[in-house]
């Protein structure tokens, strides 16, 4: 390979690798669901279990309801999901360290398995902040729905029922489900408490707290949800602004670092290929 096409592919691998790393990441949403690799994991977990009760840590159960699981699965189930991935880990682990040289080996062997027990709780965060990021910017509109289902004298499971089923998002989701709940015959502090635990946003607790005070000693509760509609869209902005404002040295990094590097090498390559065209010439 000359050196004019080792220039042109370094400049061509650059500028990819400028372009995916500027672009945003909140264009790709989680998908709905258990991943793959994540159902294997659960059904070696089941494996396991008959053999070894495994102890689920105090928070799993919690950062489960959190990352949007279903109910079914819980903190003994995504133990075993851990201990799964742990295996699998090890045994690719493995494989990888009878191909290096020498203690090379090691690293795999001994990272490989505490990668994989770590890789669901990893899962679970970003799948959590996902879920949070969507929530927030579904809340003032939600909110704006509800106060004015309140304020037309509509019974409270029955508001949170019509937002539920007359709009969409995830926090409409769990508003539906937590209707639902109660009209079964569950307080609708303990269902709206449920979906708190499901979506852990100070705004939710928030609601919640204020459909309580309205249960139990009468509160006016449109006034209530005007309000936290107002502090909901005002942290958004701030959110928005805030990203934006991390968002601007990231891009001048990779500009600096990648898509400048990219272009000059681009220019090297068409001058090597000029002077090594005229060399030629001059030879002959």
């Amino acid at each position: 390979m000359s050196l004019a096409a080792l220039l042109g592919f370094c400049s061509g691998a650059s500028a990819v690798l400028g372009v995916a790393s500027a672009l945003p990441e909140r264009g790709r949403r989680p998908r709905p669901g258990l991943s793959r690799a994540l159902r294997l994991a659960l059904a070696l977990g089941r494996l396991l279990r008959p053999a070894r009760r495994l102890a689920p840590s105090p928070g799993l159960a919690a950062r489960a309801a959190a990352a949007g699981l279903p109910r079914s699965v819980g903190a003994q189930e995504l133990m075993g999901a851990k201990a799964g991935a742990a295996l699998a880990a090890g045994a690719a682990g493995a494989a990888l360290a009878a191909a290096l040289p020498g203690r090379l080996g090691l690293l795999p062997l001994a990272g490989a398995p505490v990668a994989g027990f770590l890789a669901p709780d990893r899962w679970l965060a970003r799948r959590a902040a996902a879920r949070e990021r969507r929530a927030r910017a579904e809340l003032p509109a939600q909110l704006d729905l509800l106060r004015v289902a309140v304020e037309a004298g509509v019974p409270l499971t029955d508001a949170f029922a019509a937002v539920g089923e007359r709009s969409g998002g995830l926090v409409a989701r769990e508003w539906r489900a937590a209707a639902a709940e109660a009209r079964l015959g569950q307080p609708l502090q303990r269902a709206l408490a449920g979906t708190v635990r499901r979506l852990p946003l100070p705004e939710l607790a928030a609601v919640s707290d204020a459909v309580e005070r309205s249960l139990r000693h009468g509160a006016p509760l449109a006034e209530a949800l005007a309000a936290q509609a107002r502090e909901a869209r005002a942290a958004r902005a701030r959110a928005i602004r805030e990203e934006s404002a991390r968002a601007a040295p990231k891009i001048q990094l990779v500009v600096a670092l990648l898509l400048v590097p990219s272009v000059l090498l681009l220019v090297a390559a068409a001058l090597v290929a000029a002077l090594a065209g005229s060399g030629a010439a001059a030879g002959l």
